[in-house]
């Protein structure tokens, strides 16, 4: 198993990736679930969900704890647990919402601007995780994109790649333009920051 780490500064990490954590075959089940999302993707602001396609264009599949679904959250937990320990060190109590599927494509020049991944009233979202389900032949574009510094960083294209970071850090995926792009993300919960 490679993690590879990029620090920020000397004292914070603002990310750092997990490879190999599923095989291909449950990256098959998962990508298959993604192609078949059919809910318009929100966004979320202080008390509501909207639809703004300017902003945000992909459909969405909702994933919740289930005897069927347990070894998706297991193994994430432990992947989260490694590199919160090595990385982050936060306060963690553990997933706090469904995982999400998201498919992006060409037709609508699918993408996610510039955002934070704050959450409701109620959850108290601490880490952010992607997991790459398309192998990069199967799309052009949509570019993963963290902006911890003055210049982006481009989040390196590959199948079962999981990328982790900070939940207040601004990130997007750059337009779709060939193909689609399927991805799980989910969001690592704790007490809130003090």
């Amino acid at each position: 198993m490679e993690h590879l780490l990029t620090p920020f500064s000397p004292d914070i990490n603002h990310s750092a990736w997990w490879d190999d954590g599923f095989t291909e075959e449950e990256l098959d089940w998962l990508q298959g679930e993604a192609r078949k999302a059919d809910q318009t993707a929100h966004i979320r602001g202080p008390d509501t969900s909207f639809v703004d396609n300017n902003t945000r264009r992909s459909t969405v599949k909702w994933i919740s704890s289930s005897e069927n679904t347990r070894w998706i959250f297991k193994k994430l937990a432990h992947i989260v647990s490694d590199l919160n320990a090595n990385v982050f060190r936060f306060d963690l109590t553990g997933f706090g919402e469904p995982l999400q599927l998201t498919n992006y494509n060409e037709e609508n020049q699918g993408l996610y601007k510039w955002h934070q991944d704050f959450g409701n009233q109620n959850v108290s979202r601490k880490l952010s995780l992607v997991l790459q389900l398309s192998d990069p032949s199967e799309y052009e574009g949509g570019e993963l994109q963290l902006l911890a510094k003055e210049e982006p960083i481009v989040v390196r294209k590959k199948r079962g790649l999981i990328t982790v970071f900070p939940a207040w850090t601004l990130h997007q995926v750059t337009p779709v333009i060939r193909g689609s792009r399927q991805s799980l993300v989910a969001w690592v919960s704790g007490a809130p920051f003090r």
